[in-house]
């Protein structure tokens, strides 16, 4: 019955769209104001992670890539792993690389596309079948279904490698200062920016920098360097780098920026605003949470720049899930200030025909036409048909005067 009158609740609040309008023309997703654009529509995002693309065998990419269609989804944020040491075990692999678990459960079955040439003392980038085809393979195959990419250079945590291996390369034991400070690894990293902007995809002939299937470049995901200056300094002058090569698409940071309060928000070279979002983890209520998204959207509004929720949960064993579910996205739908949100995380069916265990953080969702997912799909199917580009401005000055 809770299901039933959350999801009445979010039909009645967004009417579903004229026939006559159809889809937008495919194109550049751009930054106005606090929103998002495609074709010079709001273009509001209702998105998922999906965290094992990039080393899936090809099967699991098209179910989950389909599954996040029937969700309604629009955009899909996913980042560049894994990363491992040398092949020949000199420099080790800090991670079991070795699994043999499932995709979601980060057995990579030997793909990877970054390792330690020891032989050449150097970074070596894997442009086999085994590593950024990988990545080739999802991005045509995002095209196909007309998503949208939010594609994080990199990840900061060891679950698949990410910049802790890189450190490691260097035999460093510091987790969260030398990536950022020392010039090896922050050459690495540009080298790696570099080839991967310039890459150009023999499946779709496009290069990366020219693909409007990628909507956005993160500069990592949560990438927790301290102090926070130097975070900061990292991140202005990656990004500046970024978009030095590559003017087509927006450039974030990938942060989770709750504690932080949005403090990259102002760095010039970024063009929106990220966050993620698991109130238990901050000790927060669902209506301290509400009432932080609309924090957030409000900071959006005082910067002019897109605020985007990129990664939010709530475990399914908490009674009061599905109300907090409902309450978020309403509220995320009917603030004008507010970007979008991407719920963490979608997960479909592996190459053995089953939906993976989801025991240690329960914030899965799938296509099983549970409650969660019902839901879930009402809010995406009408939040990209929020509002008309002629009434953002009313709505929000609408908006203001009733939250004065």
């Amino acid at each position: 019955m809770m299901l039933r009158v959350l999801s009445v609740a979010l039909l009645c609040a967004f009417p579903a769209p004229s026939l006559a309008e159809g889809p937008a023309k495919d194109g550049f997703v751009e930054a106005s104001g606090t929103q998002f654009t495609l074709n010079g529509r709001p273009f509001f995002i209702t998105g998922v992670n999906i965290h094992y693309l990039t080393y899936a065998s090809p099967q699991e990419v098209i179910l989950a890539l389909d599954d996040a269609v029937a969700l309604g989804a629009n955009v899909v944020r996913l980042f560049l792993q894994p990363v491992i040491g040398s092949l020949d075990g000199r420099i080790p692999t800090i991670w079991d690389w070795r699994s043999e678990a499932s995709s979601y459960d980060l057995g990579v079955n030997g793909n990877y596309l970054l390792s330690w040439d020891a032989q050449a003392d150097k970074m070596a980038i894997n442009d086999g079948a085994n590593g950024i085809q990988k990545v080739d393979f999802v991005i045509a195959e995002a095209a196909k279904r007309e998503l949208k990419l939010v594609i994080g250079f990199l990840d900061f945590w060891s679950y698949t490698g990410g910049s802790q291996q890189m450190r490691a390369w260097y035999g460093s034991s510091s987790e969260d200062e030398f990536f950022f400070s020392d010039p090896r690894p922050k050459q690495d990293y540009v080298t790696w920016v570099d080839f991967v902007v310039n890459r150009v995809n023999p499946l779709t002939g496009l290069a990366y920098r020219d693909d409007p299937t990628i909507m956005a470049w993160e500069l990592m995901n949560e990438g927790y360097a301290k102090p926070e200056a130097l975070r900061l300094s990292w991140t202005a002058e990656m990004s500046a780098h970024i978009k030095s090569i590559d003017p087509n698409h927006l450039v974030s940071s990938g942060h989770a920026n709750v504690l932080e309060r949005l403090s990259d928000l102002t760095i010039p070279t970024l063009d929106f605003g990220t966050w993620h979002g698991y109130p238990l983890y901050y000790d927060l209520s669902v209506q301290d949470f509400d009432t932080l998204i609309g924090e957030f959207c409000e900071m959006a509004a005082l910067a002019d720049k897109p605020v985007l929720l990129e990664e939010f949960g709530y475990a399914r064993s908490n009674p009061d899930m599905l109300q907090a579910y409902g309450m978020w996205l309403d509220t995320l739908a009917r603030n004008p200030d507010c970007a979008g949100w991407m719920i963490w995380r979608l997960a479909s069916r592996q190459d053995d025909g089953q939906y993976p265990v989801d025991e240690y953080d329960q914030f899965d969702i799938r296509n099983d036409g549970s409650p969660l997912w019902t839901l879930v799909q009402a809010a995406a199917s009408r939040g990209a048909w929020r509002v008309e580009p002629s009434t953002i401005g009313s709505l929000r000055d609408d908006d203001r005067r009733a939250r004065r």
